[in-house]
């Protein structure tokens, strides 16, 4: 199966830390933190992964190589320019094409899901999307699901007006099982992401899906959040 890991990112809120480092490649129990999610690809059967680059792409190519060592094909595509969530896909369609959903990971989302029961949950509903979800008050996010976890309404980044009256504890992840037919949706005309640009229109068909989060999960979007992951997540999980 195929997956894509979005590390173009400059990570410009974590200052000095990234100033001559992608953020994926930030420690987090003695490995970066793509190499965690890579690991975590390798485990569920996500065995070719497309990786974009833009912020300091010899970094993460001089660790990872072709991603043998990982038992992983990884092939790079490089953005002069950010093309957003949807646009990086799009870039990369010719390599996400295929008869099964392809898997689409934020880099600097450290999670251990079990992204094969991700899988059966995508088959089993007959949708174009399932996004990973979880419960955290306060987030730059909300999801509202149907008892079956059909979602109605996605709001990303929503100002105090457009929150008020929404009641859902449920907020994305970052962690996207797509059909490669989503891909068509994209406009070529970036940046485009997905939760903007791409989403609204499967909600408004029903034809978008919400999965429980099982276990750990951490944005690594701030140095504070930097050390709370370093703290919290077991080497376990990325061994």
């Amino acid at each position: 199966m195929k997956a894509m890991v979005l590390a173009a990112g400059a990570g410009s809120r974590m200052g000095e830390l990234t100033r001559s480092l992608p953020k994926p490649m930030l420690q987090v129990q003695g490995r970066p933190i793509l190499e965690h999610i890579l690991r975590n690809l390798a485990r569920h059967g996500f065995l070719e992964v497309v990786l974009n680059l833009h912020h300091h792409p010899g970094r993460i190519r001089e660790h990872f190589g072709d991603g043998a060592f990982l038992g992983l094909s990884i092939t790079y595509v490089e953005e002069p320019a950010l093309l957003g969530t949807a646009g990086s896909a799009l870039n990369a369609a010719a390599l996400l094409r295929g008869p099964e959903p392809f898997l689409l990971h934020y880099g600097d989302v450290l999670t251990d899901q079990d992204l094969t029961a991700l899988c059966r949950a995508h088959l089993a509903h007959g949708g174009l999307g399932t996004l990973l979800l979880h419960q955290r008050p306060g987030s730059n996010s909300v999801v509202v699901v149907e008892p079956d976890f059909r979602v109605t309404r996605l709001l990303e980044r929503p100002t105090e007006a457009e929150r008020a009256g929404v009641d859902s504890p449920w907020v994305n992840s970052g962690v996207y099982l797509l059909d490669p037919r989503v891909l068509d949706r994209i406009a070529p005309r970036p940046p485009q992401d997905f939760p903007r640009d791409v989403f609204p229109g499967l909600v408004a068909e029903g034809r978008l899906y919400g999965f429980p989060l099982a276990g750990y999960r951490c944005a690594i979007d701030s140095p504070d959040r930097l050390a709370r992951a370093r703290d919290e997540f077991p080497v376990r999980y990325g061994s």
